[in-house]
């Protein structure tokens, strides 16, 4: 039987109904988990969800929350809705129209939710706002531009008790359970070394930023809405709608694009907590003899990162972590046959777990296929599929979200999430804690002789517990970031 679509009027007046039945009866006693509000919708009811951040990702996020029409779109948010936001307002026609996420939040008391598919530097006001309103959030990955911001938005989530999951629906997957058992069942040993690499940037990066220029703002653009919690400026082209993920401002480079789902495979199946260091080297773009650019205001063309970790309870050894990007690949190691790829197809991207008995190799793990292959010392092997059987969009990693946002916050469809903020939020900030071992590495001062000083380049040394370097001061200032007047979170 198909399900009947419940409209607006209907659903408020069912909810009203229900209140007032239960304040006039002194006999009947009914659950609060089948009652509506937020956390607490009964399961035929539908989910009034909101999209900040329409376009682009934004569009596939809102909806696969709708799961097929079965709840409800309310509102869409966005700064432009002459780009590819335009096809998210086709698709909901019914849906009121925002530029602004806190007017909408203020004005739309119904919203239960929303997904939030800003550039990066927007999640945390958005996500902030959201849940100061007990609303719950879908936010894209990763989750914040900074590791305070990562910090407030785990414990904010707890206090406020809103179910939430960032979108790194890689996390979803099935299939990370052949890799989780490959690492419970100890077939490789002691895991000592963890090698994670991807081909990113493939966007303009490691460049002097573009002139800004005011003539050239798209009419339908609100560039004072875009630029957000980021320092005032006119509009500068070539960073809206993607290009903005190469500079510090605005985006978390090639880290906050796929560390999300990279790293997010050894730090789920090892059990990894905070790094306890990190050191990086980056590469220089040379356009005169002797001096490199000097860009600190943008990331760089490629990094090389090191992080160490202690051992944990599903692995007893500590291990070190590297991330290379910008085409930056390990070597093939001996074991895996030298016409294999490493990693994913054309060993673009991946992770190597290298233990004292094999080695795990999977792809980047967002909605390409896994590919867990395993490789022993002894020559066998096991591999997963090559072609993944997906039953519904992104493993579901939407849905799920949605269900667990109408059971109620710790339910046990929130509990069973993949990344939910208690997992997300620290697997974010160690992805994080490499955007600030590169801004750091930039850091100088200029020396008696006129020339600079390079002085931050050595290993920091992170407590994570208490979100500070403790061998270096000035490092610090990017544990977190300054905040135009009206955007401080």
């Amino acid at each position: 039987m198909k399900e009947k679509k419940i409209n607006q009027t209907e659903y408020s007046s069912r909810r009203n109904f229900i209140k007032k039945s239960i304040a006039a009866s002194s006999i009947f006693i009914i659950p609060r988990n089948v009652l509506g509000g937020k956390g607490y919708l009964a399961p035929s009811d539908q989910l009034n969800i909101a999209a900040i951040g329409s376009g682009g990702k934004g569009n596939s996020d809102i909806i696969n929350a709708s799961v097929n029409g079965r709840e409800r779109v309310v509102s869409l948010c966005d700064v432009d809705f002459s780009g590819t936001a335009s096809k998210t307002v086709k698709r909901f026609p019914k849906a009121k129209l925002y530029a602004d996420f806190r007017r909408m939040l203020d004005k739309e008391k119904d919203i239960d939710a929303v997904t939030i598919s800003t550039p990066d530097h927007v999640h945390a006001p958005a996500a902030v706002y959201a849940m100061n309103r007990n609303i719950h959030v879908y936010v894209q990955k990763p989750i914040t531009h900074n590791i305070r911001e990562a910090r407030l938005l785990t414990e904010l989530a707890r206090e406020k008790k809103v179910v939430t999951q960032m979108g790194n629906q890689g996390g979803s997957n099935p299939l990370l359970n052949m890799v989780q058992k490959w690492v419970d069942s100890k077939v490789i040993g002691k895991i000592s070394r963890v090698q994670v690499w991807t081909n990113r940037p493939v966007w303009p990066q490691g460049i002097q930023m573009p002139k800004a220029n005011e003539s050239l703002k798209p009419e339908a653009l609100n560039w004072d809405l875009w630029l957000g919690p980021a320092k005032e400026k006119p509009f500068t082209p070539n960073m809206h709608p993607f290009n903005w993920r190469g500079w510090w401002d605005y985006g978390t480079g090639a880290l906050g694009d796929v560390g999300c789902h990279l790293i997010d495979i050894p730090f789920r199946t090892l059990g990894l907590k905070y790094p306890k260091d990190a050191e990086c080297s980056v590469g220089s773009v040379y356009t005169k003899m002797w001096t490199p650019e000097y860009i600190p205001e943008g990331c760089p063309p490629s990094s090389f990162i090191t992080l160490n970790f202690d051992s944990t309870e599903k692995n007893s050894s500590p291990i070190e972590m590297t991330w290379s990007d910008g085409g930056i690949r390990p070597p093939h190691p001996r074991i895996i046959p030298p016409n294999s790829d490493i990693g994913g197809p054309g060993s673009g991207n991946g992770v190597l777990m290298i233990g004292e008995k094999g080695i795990i190799s999977t792809n980047i793990n967002d909605s390409s296929p896994l590919t867990p292959k395993l490789y022993l010392n002894d020559g066998n092997t096991e591999f997963g599929p090559e072609i993944e059987k997906n039953y519904e969009p992104e493993y579901g990693h939407q849905r799920k979200w949605v269900d667990a946002c109408k059971s109620g916050f710790n339910s046990k469809e929130h509990l069973e999430l993949s990344s939910s903020f208690d997992y997300a939020g620290p697997m974010t900030e160690t992805v994080l804690m490499g955007n600030l071992a590169i801004r750091s590495y930039m850091l100088r001062k200029e020396n008696t002789k006129g020339r600079f000083d390079f002085f931050a380049r050595k290993k920091l040394i992170w407590d994570g517990e208490n979100m500070k370097i403790t061998n270096l001061q000035e490092a610090n200032q990017f544990v977190g970031r300054e905040y135009r007047e009206g955007w401080e979170i």
